[in-house]
């Protein structure tokens, strides 16, 4: 409504009915594989809406196990978590790059790079790490910013240790993942 042009990057847990496919894909680094993953998008109300289609998120609600989006049951987290939601936050940064968005009158092209990512809770928080890790230390993002946002501290995505190496991070983050309860 200010005249910002504004985009929202979710996982495709289910048949948004509205969302249609790119036709875009990217390959991200997910632990040991690479993975393909496809963008979907709509345009509501002022604001372009993607969503990050691969079966580790569809399936886990729609398919397979018809379950619960972040666990089998309540409190229980997927083994895999850690995985999926790595593969969020890579394709969330090569979206504003690679997606050419021509939903509105007043914005069309990709966002480009000069943006701010807001991440939020747990699940975006490898965002800024890759951010810092992968492109800025290649010239790219030199200019974008995160506001990185906690919804529900309760809630803090706590993975084995032992899992860091899935995250395809410098050894330099390992220390920011280190955390002792108090």
């Amino acid at each position: 409504a200010n005249g910002h042009r504004v985009m929202t990057v979710a996982p495709r847990y289910d048949q948004y009915k509205d969302a249609w496919d790119t036709g875009v894909a990217i390959e991200v680094k997910v632990g040991y594989i690479t993975e393909k993953v496809r963008f979907f998008h709509c345009y509501k109300r002022g604001v372009d809406r993607l969503f990050i289609d691969h079966p580790m998120f569809l399936e886990k609600v729609w398919g397979k196990t018809g379950s619960k989006i972040y666990g089998p049951t309540t409190g229980t987290d997927y083994e895999d978590n850690q995985l999926r939601f790595s593969m969020l936050c890579q394709a969330a940064l090569e979206a504003p790059r690679i997606l050419n968005l021509n939903s509105c009158e007043y914005f069309s092209g990709p966002y480009g790079e000069d943006v701010v990512f807001i991440a939020n809770d747990w699940h975006t928080a490898l965002l800024p790490c890759y951010l810092k890790s992968i492109y800025k230390s290649k010239g790219m993002y030199e200019t974008a910013k995160v506001a990185y946002c906690i919804h529900n501290i309760a809630y803090q995505g706590r993975f084995s240790f032992s899992d860091f190496s899935l995250l395809n991070l410098p050894d330099a983050f390992r220390s920011s993942f280190d955390f002792i309860d108090g």
